[in-house]
């Protein structure tokens, strides 16, 4: 996948997309000017931006994703933990629960997808 390097007005604009999608180019705009104040040349150049990237296409008047939701943020999970923690998911779970408590069923829920990888499932 494309390294896809979004600022967070990008990336809402994407989640926006995603959870309407496919979605008129005229409907996205009203949605952007009540969830984000923005006007409609706003929505059509970051719309634009996010064609150019590979990451959205406008077809038609269409306008939906080329890179589905869960695929963008597990890259961007992948990113962070090799930027931040040399690629080991390890530390980076050890530093995320060094500052927020997980829920024995959230605990739970990791073990069986560890159990599950082991498995080859």
């Amino acid at each position: 996948m494309k390294d896809f390097e979004l600022g967070a007005i990008q990336e809402r604009f994407a989640d926006i997309v995603w959870a309407h999608e496919p979605i008129a180019s005229g409907e996205l705009a009203k949605i952007c000017e009540k969830e984000l104040g923005w006007k409609r040349p706003t929505t059509y150049t970051v719309l634009r931006k996010l064609c150019e990237k590979g990451l959205l296409q406008n077809r038609e008047g269409i306008v939906s994703s080329l890179v589905p939701r869960e695929e963008f943020y597990s890259a961007k999970s992948e990113q962070i933990i090799e930027d931040s923690y040399q690629g080991s998911l390890p530390a980076f779970v050890a530093s995320f629960i060094s500052r927020k408590s997980i829920s024995a069923e959230e605990a739970d829920e990791i073990q069986k997808m560890i159990d599950s990888f082991r498995k080859g499932e």
